[in-house]
């Protein structure tokens, strides 16, 4: 599948997504407006029924539409005349049980003396047990003698009279959840497609040199004049070591990423001098480069408790890469100094850099910086995921400060023990 075909669904995907949230937004809004109108319109009939039942009690004039509406949960309703809790509760309470609004309410009567709301209380949804308690239902100046109903629950219980409409919602939201799941499963898949191509490729032209180069040298040692010159044998069998050494290392790197992936990396930790180890590890590049290598070992207190394999393939991948992705003018640098329980390791190089925006991803496996036209520059995109699995392995810490065209520098914190 190439890229334009996912990027085609991604984005087929994604308006249809938005689509059926929306018409599904809209009906669920559509039936709670429909149910909203249906509670309010029963409760103004409920409300008109116990006003007239009231009149008729009291033998008092009753207007035509009683019931006002103050907000989306609180109703007046005017009698013309002063009511008795109990009477306006049992009438309350049948009316509602009759229309079926099964849900919590609080009703007030309004004292003409006091000028406020008095005598209330507030009544479950099973409309049977009531306390009296001082409500804080607000008044009203557009009539005499009235009491007040509010509805607490007002949109819990209309959003119970939709729940069949939530549910569907609620499977909607799976469906999608599910396809954005498996939108982000297929990227996933294909980016580590792309990695697995990439990775071959590199293995196969990392492979491919030591082992031509072998071939090479073979032919050359077999050649029948070839014990007649020593001191060309010796270069012949001295190229055959050194590349049968680089395909040592490279086997070695993705083995030993393999037992990291199952958490097999096992740290045989001892004392190590750290100037030791760096000097063992750099005695050939300081031959090969010469004054573009320099080595400022500051740290007075070099002892460091580390797996010794694992510490020498950390600084040789890291000089590595350093000599790999630096320009014609190389110029690389290692220095230690000492913190007060501490010491700093330094690699940096006046190389290519790394941007920005590639920083946060070099240490993951198989990644590599886009390196533009540099064609030379070959790997697997395993050796600073291997340094972050040591570091880490160790518990110490590694940060990278880099600028394009400027270099590179990678500083290791290592705790030392007294």
């Amino acid at each position: 599948m190439d890229r334009n075909t996912i990027r085609l669904l991604i984005l087929l995907g994604s308006i249809s997504i938005v689509g059926i949230i929306s018409i599904q937004a809209y009906w669920v809004t559509r039936a709670f407006d429909i149910q909203e109108q249906k509670f309010n319109q029963t409760v103004s009939i409920a409300l008109k029924n116990v006003a007239y039942q009231i009149a008729n009690l009291y033998k008092t004039p009753c207007e035509v539409q009683p019931v006002v509406q103050e907000s989306s949960d609180y109703y007046i309703v005017n009698v013309n005349t002063t009511l008795h809790s109990d009477v306006l509760e049992h009438y309350l309470k049948k009316e509602f049980k009759l229309h079926s609004l099964e849900t919590d309410f609080e009703y007030g009567i309004y004292n003409c003396d006091s000028k406020k709301m008095a005598y209330g209380a507030y009544i479950s949804d099973d409309h049977i047990d009531s306390t009296f308690v001082a409500t804080n239902l607000p008044s009203t100046d557009k009539f005499l003698y009235y009491f007040g109903v509010r509805f607490p629950s007002r949109n819990g219980f209309l959003a119970g009279k939709i729940d069949i409409w939530l549910i569907s919602s609620l499977i909607t939201l799976l469906v999608l959840a599910f396809f954005a799941y498996s939108m982000w499963v297929i990227l996933k898949q294909k980016k580590l497609s792309e990695v697995q191509r990439d990775f071959v490729n590199n293995m196969t032209h990392e492979f491919q040199t030591p082992i031509s180069t072998i071939r090479v040298a073979t032919d050359v040692l077999n050649q029948p004049n070839i014990i007649q010159n020593p001191e060309r044998l010796r270069k012949y069998v001295q190229i055959i070591r050194q590349e049968n050494n680089r395909l040592k290392n490279q086997v070695e790197t993705v083995l030993n990423t393999a037992k990291m992936d199952k958490g097999q990396m096992e740290l045989r930790l001892e004392k190590q001098d750290l100037h030791e180890v760096i000097h063992e590890c750099t005695q050939g590049l300081q031959a090969e480069l010469e004054d573009k290598f320099t080595l400022s070992l500051a740290a007075t207190h070099s002892y460091v408790t580390a797996d010794r394999v694992h510490l020498m393939n950390l600084l040789n991948n890291l000089l590595d890469n350093a000599t790999k992705y630096s320009n014609e003018n190389i110029l690389i640098g290692l220095s230690t100094e000492n913190t007060e329980k501490s010491i700093i390791l330094k690699i940096s190089d006046k190389g290519i850099g790394i941007p920005q925006e590639h920083q946060q991803k070099i240490f993951e496996k198989f990644y590599r910086v886009p390196t533009g036209n540099l064609h030379n520059v070959k790997g697997f995109g395993l050796g600073l995921n291997y340094v972050k699995q040591v570091v880490d392995t160790h518990h110490w810490k590694i940060s990278l400060e880099s600028k394009p065209n400027q270099g590179s520098t990678f500083s290791i914190l290592i705790p030392q023990k007294d």
